[in-house]
């Protein structure tokens, strides 16, 4: 009940001076193991995400076989387009497990009780770069799949097939000449069903951390959360920092993770990012966000059908009008 009531109690409004270098932060000594190993995990991650923003699906196919049930032609043609793409759907889909397992090995560098969660940021400064990493690859993945509706209707039609090809030949599920077996498609069938399932499986693997770590009171995670929340909402502010940046893409990736942030902290923390009692400056996130040229409505959007907590009856009624107008 004790750890309960300090997670609730709102820190002080002091905001660390931290300029975090989501550009050129080498790792300390500490850092260098697990940092190697998520390196080799984020290297795929623009692979995939060009890959995925290459996918046109096989609706055309499909519509054919559909329309024409008893056409043998039409069938094998829309099966051979839809396997190739069903592989792809796999690949992303077992990418998620590898981004959740080096989540939660980030989260155990930066969440350790050795050092408040200001001086892990100043001086892990590597460690939260690719948690960011990380969460930018994640709503950018998560933007592509909801614009994208082939992804869903290639893979239901997959599994509507396989389970006619099964029942027809009573083939195993373990067919190694399938695209994807029927114990796989049932795990994938879970992940693709979400609107957004990386954000989901980043939640998740979170969530999990707290319940597996149980050393660590959760208060380690949601304050790593808000205090490099509130990091980025600053250097969004000040644009002295702007002139850090060296790469034009920076601002918007520092957006991204923000709103990242925003997000994990509402699906984590126990009365979410909304309520008064939250350790995040909701209010101007959204500002800063709404204060960008051009406009980032996908990221308004990301705050506004993402979160837990934002219609939960303790969320400040300016708050939800900010977002819904």
């Amino acid at each position: 009940m004790g750890n309960l009531l300090r997670l609730l109690q709102k820190p002080d409004d002091s905001i660390p001076e931290i300029f975090l270098d989501f550009e050129n932060a080498q790792p300390t000594d500490g850092e260098k193991e697990i940092f190697d190993v998520v390196s080799g995990v984020l290297t795929n991650a623009i692979k995939v995400l060009e890959d995925l923003q290459q996918y046109q699906g096989a609706g055309d196919e499909i519509r054919f076989a559909i329309s024409h049930p008893n056409n043998e032609e039409y069938q094998e043609k829309a099966w051979a387009a839809v396997c190739p793409l069903v592989v792809r759907l796999r690949n992303y889909y077992e990418y998620s497990i590898e981004v959740a397992r080096a989540v939660k090995s980030l989260l155990f560098i930066i969440c350790s009780t050795d050092m408040s969660a200001k001086e892990h940021l100043e001086i892990q400064q590597a460690t939260a770069k690719q948690f960011a990493e990380i969460l930018d690859f994640t709503l950018r993945f998560d933007d592509l799949k909801m614009t994208n509706p082939a992804i869903q209707n290639d893979f239901s039609y997959y599994r509507r097939t396989l389970s006619r090809m099964r029942m027809a030949s009573q083939e195993s599920s373990g067919d190694m000449s399938l695209a994807v077996n029927n114990e796989m498609a049932n795990r994938m069938s879970l992940f693709y069903a979400q609107p957004t399932p990386m954000l989901q499986t980043l939640s998740d693997a979170t969530t999990k951390f707290v319940s597996e770590n149980k050393e660590l009171p959760i208060e380690n995670t949601t304050d790593i959360l808000s205090t490099m929340t509130a990091v980025c909402r600053v250097m969004l502010e000040n644009k002295e920092y702007h002139t850090r940046f060296q790469q034009g893409d920076t601002v918007l990736f520092v957006l991204r993770v923000m709103v990242g942030l925003i997000i994990l902290y509402d699906h984590v923390h126990p009365v979410g990012a909304f309520d008064r009692r939250a350790a995040i400056d909701v209010k101007s996130c959204i500002k800063v966000l709404r204060d960008q040229t051009p406009n980032v409505e996908g990221l308004l959007n990301a705050l506004r059908y993402n979160s837990k907590h934002l219609n939960d009856e303790t969320t400040p009624s300016n708050i939800r009008s900010l977002l819904v107008s």
